[in-house]
């Protein structure tokens, strides 16, 4: 098929591109263009149409309007298309009405199952297609005794995405900070050197590889969809620290690492796996396994392939 998607999510589109068919993205007026893998290529908006487009797979919902000004035709209507719903609803969070919920003919995919649970989506039908992570060229060795921690803009977010946490988890283990605007974090936090070290925002690449460097990844998010750094981290052989909200009861077993709503009971497993780095192992090698089973490339891709056919 023809598919045309905008290159927003940079994490979800590097396994949704991988996919078997041919991927057209309108390229950005100005700013960066990513390498895309073989088969996808960007557009010029005026060469959308002359394109015979399959469908549309819309993330946002002024792409709706963008769509029928490139395609000459209307997503839905004219084109058949689909809207990944990529978080949890940002005001109300039990009976927020989504956008797309007053019409049947573009289905909402969401990215988990509690996307679909929390958000009122009318009349549209749903369907839930989980995530795919391509397995990171990096592997787990844990050699420093610290914990990664990804959060983009984490002064700005706050609450929302565990900020205010992170003080008590580096009374147990040195914060390695990794992500947009994480700069931030010091002075916002009052944390020096000693406690909270900033990495900064890295290519994928070497993310994972300074991650795998970590004894354990932490993920102190309140209320996000399901952070795609956390699966990464799990990929790479990383023990996990979670909160147990949204979607983290279904993608992290207990064999894995730690999921509670009990900040004490995350951070004494800090604790302990900085004293235990056989323990961090075993679990990692536990959360590795399951990503690879749950969360694996060919699955995220053959569930793809079943909803656009």
């Amino acid at each position: 098929m023809r598919i045309m998607v905008w290159h927003v999510h940079g994490g979800w589109m590097d396994g949704f591109l991988r996919g078997g068919h041919e991927y057209l993205l309108p390229a950005p007026a100005a700013g960066a263009r990513p390498a895309l893998p073989a088969g996808s290529r960007w557009l010029e908006p005026r060469e959308f149409a002359e394109q015979e487009v399959d469908v549309v797979v819309l993330q946002r919902t002024e792409e709706l309007e963008a769509a029928a000004a490139l395609l000459g035709r209307r997503p839905g209507i004219d084109v058949p298309a689909v809207f990944v719903e990529h978080n949890t609803p940002k005001r109300l969070p039990v009976t927020e009405r989504h956008p797309l919920a007053g019409q049947h003919r573009i289905p909402v995919v969401h990215v988990t199952h509690f996307n679909r649970l929390v958000w009122d989506c009318g009349e549209a039908p749903t369907v839930v297609i989980e995530h795919g992570i391509p397995d990171p060229r990096a592997r787990y060795s844990g050699e420093l005794e610290a914990l990664g921690v990804v959060i983009n803009e984490p002064v700005r977010r706050g609450r929302v995405v565990g900020t205010d946490l992170l003080p008590r988890f580096a009374e147990e283990a040195r914060l390695d900070c990794f992500g947009i605007d994480t700069d931030r974090l010091p002075g916002a936090l009052g944390l020096g050197p000693d406690r909270l070290r900033v990495v900064g925002d890295l290519p994928t690449v070497r993310l994972h590889r300074e991650l795998a460097r970590r004894r354990a990844y932490l993920h102190p998010m309140r209320w996000t969809s399901l952070g795609l750094s956390l699966l990464e981290a799990m990929s790479i052989g990383m023990p996990v620290l979670v909160l147990a909200t949204t979607e983290a009861g279904r993608a992290v077993p207990a064999e894995a690492g730690v999921v509670s709503a009990d900040v004490e009971e995350l951070a004494s497993a800090a604790r302990r796996w900085m004293a235990d780095p056989d323990e961090a192992r075993e679990r990692g090698r536990a959360a590795r396994a399951f990503v690879r089973t749950r969360y694996g490339l060919d699955r995220f891709l053959a569930d793809w392939d079943a909803l656009l056919a």
